[in-house]
């Protein structure tokens, strides 16, 4: 990806005319809003910025660099600055901020972007976009991973620094970047962020310099309801019922850093139990094969059901050699009717030792239709057939997801590597009752209400009982006296002495 820009050849000092001073209402710094004038003003060496979503972080700060840019480019010298984002589509979105402000700002680019091509770990091909001015400033960027940002003297730009996967051990390789003063004098730092959970890096480096005096970092703090009363145009009402979601408004807006121990499943978590091998599909001829390894295999079902709002998921572990519990398939039904969502689970449940199923509200009459087909699960009721009928009590659902949440500690379980499936997993929070109690929910999104977690929990428990082993062992007989003891009174009496 290149960005086309127009060329102008450099001037040289000697020819050029005399400059004009601009004023303030040339310079399109005017457009920003306070908060980000704000910003944009702050002369720390090191800055960070705690700022809502979508409010403009990225779009001030970009201002800040190429303002930078311009003013050394008068003067005939020349500065560097890099973007580390979390990922690299977003360093390359963060970059085209900075080429709109040098668009805005009139600079004449004395070439067009170049795309680089370099080798990160394990040889993986990472790409750097460059943007060079006419005197040799540069603005570059690169994903936010400790063995991308090496080798540089630079101004660092550390956007959502909170999320990068490692921040200590990226820091940690990029401040050579800014403590050389021999190339370009002090460097300087601007990490813009919203929270990501209590006790990390990023929360004990706010903690130790917001409010507090003196303090190495100038901190800014810009929430949602900041950025609408000094300007932003935006329904905060509105934008927060539409995400559905306390949690996430918390952080994402409000700038609250939440305890993460509310979460059940950890990214840490998930990622150690995301496994090449797991699949998301399976073709069809896989549920029909009745193949002697086939019927050998411990198959179980996990099915949680939807109707209109809600997704059914139908999710199958195999039991495999040493413990393992791996993903088969991760079947996702939306918005189809009883009927046509039967004829989906009809071959899948044939072909699986043991299913629970969410017996729940709309999911009552298609688990009766189940359980009357393929015999209901009931130890209890001396009922042994297929389908456990699962009605989610908080009681019940408390269980099942603490079991689910020991199978990833055991790291038993082999799920796909899969963006959709790890959102879903992590989604589950654990919340407090109003009358005391915990309970587990999530926020209502496009790609379901944790239907997939629910699932795999129902599927952990569906292997877990179709796996359970029944260990005999012989042990030794009770020695009771069997013969019967004569009376007292009979003592000296025989067979043979006569007697009453």
């Amino acid at each position: 990806m290149t960005f086309l820009v127009k060329y102008s050849p450099p001037v040289p000092v000697a020819a050029r005319p005399p400059a004009r001073r601009r004023r303030v209402a040339d310079s399109p710094c005017h457009l920003l809003l306070p908060y980000q004038r704000n910003w944009l003003g702050g002369s720390s060496r090191f800055k960070f910025g705690l700022q809502a979503r979508q409010t403009g972080k990225d779009f001030s700060t970009a201002a800040e660099g190429v303002r930078e840019c311009l003013l050394r480019e008068r003067a005939g010298r020349a500065t560097t600055w890099m973007l580390a984002a979390p990922s690299e589509r977003q360093s390359r979105e963060a970059l085209l901020k900075w080429r709109e402000w040098a668009e805005a700002f009139r600079l004449a680019l004395a070439d067009r972007p170049v795309a680089g091509d370099f080798r990160g770990a394990q040889g993986a091909r990472l790409r750097t976009m460059i943007i060079t001015f006419p005197w040799g400033s540069r603005i570059f960027c690169v994903p936010g991973r400790p063995d991308t940002v090496r080798g540089f003297s630079t101004n660092v730009v550390l956007t959502e620094g909170l999320f990068f996967m490692d921040f200590v051990a990226t820091w940690r390789a990029l401040l050579p970047s800014v403590t050389n003063p021999l190339r370009g004098g002090l460097k300087k730092v601007r990490l813009i962020s919203t929270p990501n959970g209590q006790g990390n890096a990023g929360h004990k480096l706010w903690e130790e310099n917001y409010h507090h005096q003196p303090a190495e970092w100038g901190c800014h703090f810009v929430d949602i309801h900041q950025a609408v009363a000094q300007g932003l145009s935006l329904d905060v009402v509105r934008l927060r019922k539409s995400i559905n979601d306390p949690e996430g408004w918390a952080q994402e807006y409000e700038l609250q850093f939440l305890d993460q121990s509310s979460v059940l499943l950890s990214y840490e978590l998930i990622a150690g139990c995301e496994n090449a091998a797991a699949s998301e599909t399976m073709p069809e001829e896989f549920w029909q094969e009745t193949t002697r390894e086939t019927r050998a295999q411990t198959l179980a079902l996990g099915v949680d059901f939807g109707r209109k709002r809600d997704l059914t998921v139908c999710w199958a572990l195999v039991a495999l050699e040493g413990g393992l519990q791996l993903t088969r398939e991760v079947l996702a039904l939306e918005n189809q009717s009883s009927v046509r969502q039967l004829e989906y689970l009809r071959p899948r449940i044939a072909r699986a030792r043991r299913v629970c199923f969410d017996y729940t509200g709309a999911g009552v009459g298609l688990g009766d239709c189940l359980a009357q087909e393929f015999g209901e699960y009931d130890p209890g009721r001396h009922r042994h057939g297929k389908i456990e009928l699962c009605t989610f009590t908080n009681q019940f659902k408390m269980d099942l997801l603490t079991k689910l949440r020991m199978a990833f500690d055991q790291k038993i379980l082999g799920v796909p590597a899969s963006q959709v499936i790890r959102e879903d997993l992590h989604s589950l929070q654990r919340v407090a009752l109003p009358g005391g109690g915990m309970t587990y929910r999530a926020a209502h999104n496009t790609s379901g209400h944790a239907d997939r977690a629910n699932a795999l929990a129902l599927a952990v428990r569906a292997i877990t009982a179709t796996v359970a082993t029944f260990n005999y062992a012989s042990v030794a007989r009770p020695r009771h006296d069997l013969a019967v003891r004569r009376p007292a009174w009979s003592a000296g009496r025989g067979r043979r002495g006569g007697g009453l």
